[in-house]
């Protein structure tokens, strides 16, 4: 994963006034990237980055920064494809946004070597904490939000190279769904129902390739805990309520959408 906080507003602008012939844009684009931004510390503490000071960066969280910094890493995907470097390194490279892996059949250390002196040439840096090198056929490594690497067959214990949703794509989906399914929720139910499913359906919708169904499952089995445990204190049910809000009563006539049924596809 790349840093953006060093990005050089002048060449930034360079990249964009190549696309762009507005002056009256550019000037926009060189104020916003003025622009003042305050964050919080981990401690709570409030302070402020950026401002007409400011030569290298873009506002974390702009609604404009994702664009400018796919614009800017074009940059090094230039330097890797006219040279020829997928060639010399036996690889290629795949990238979302500040997001890539190289794929490299016996070079990944030069290549990697040569990655960080071109970040270093255009102003960019690795974020070394999230950067390392994986035999990808032994050890598994996380691409957005994706596992990639060996995973075991569960009936037979073989192994095989594949994808699944991520342990952190998991527990995101497992903290959204905590952070609506709270007790001073007092939505009618259909509503939460209704918004629970969106982003049920959302999730597995961009988690629909590879080996899912394990993922599925671990869903499925915590969203069942969390929903029956919100309508048991909704309802004032003084027992666990597995009785009153069964899995079948849960997943079927209070409409809650069930992830292993998507996997499957519809009844016949």
């Amino acid at each position: 994963m790349v840093s953006f906080d060093t990005i050089p507003h002048s060449e930034l602008i360079e990249c964009v006034a190549r696309r762009i012939v507005d002056r009256h844009v550019l000037r926009l684009i060189r104020m916003w990237l003025k622009a003042p931004v305050e964050e919080r510390e981990g401690s709570g503490t409030r302070r402020l980055t950026g401002g007409k000071n400011s030569a290298c960066g873009t506002p974390q969280g702009g609604i404009v920064s994702p664009m400018l910094a796919n614009l800017y890493m074009n940059r090094f995907l230039k330097y890797w494809r006219i040279p020829k470097r997928g060639d010399a390194f036996q690889a290629q490279v795949v990238n979302y946004a500040d997001d890539f892996v190289i794929l490299s059949r016996g070079f990944a250390a030069e290549a990697l070597n040569w990655t960080r002196q071109v970040m270093m040439r255009i102003g960019l840096t690795l974020n070394e904490a999230k950067t390392s090198i994986r035999e990808a056929r032994t050890e598994p490594f996380d691409f957005l939000g994706y596992t990639f690497g060996p995973h075991r067959y569960r009936k037979d214990g073989h192994w095989y190279l594949g994808a699944s949703p991520s342990k952190k794509s998991v527990a995101r989906l497992r903290k959204k769904v905590d952070e609506w399914l709270v007790r001073s929720n007092m939505a009618p139910w259909q509503e939460v129902r209704d918004r629970l499913n969106r982003m049920l359906r959302g999730w597995s919708n961009y988690f629909s390739h590879g080996t899912r169904l394990p993922a599925y499952r671990a869903v499925d089995n915590y969203v069942y805990q969390r929903v029956r445990d919100f309508l048991r204190k909704r309802h004032k049910v003084h027992s666990r309520g597995t009785r009153r809000f069964s899995d079948a009563v849960v997943f079927g006539e209070m409409g809650v959408l069930r992830l292993r049924r998507v996997h499957l596809g519809p009844l016949p």
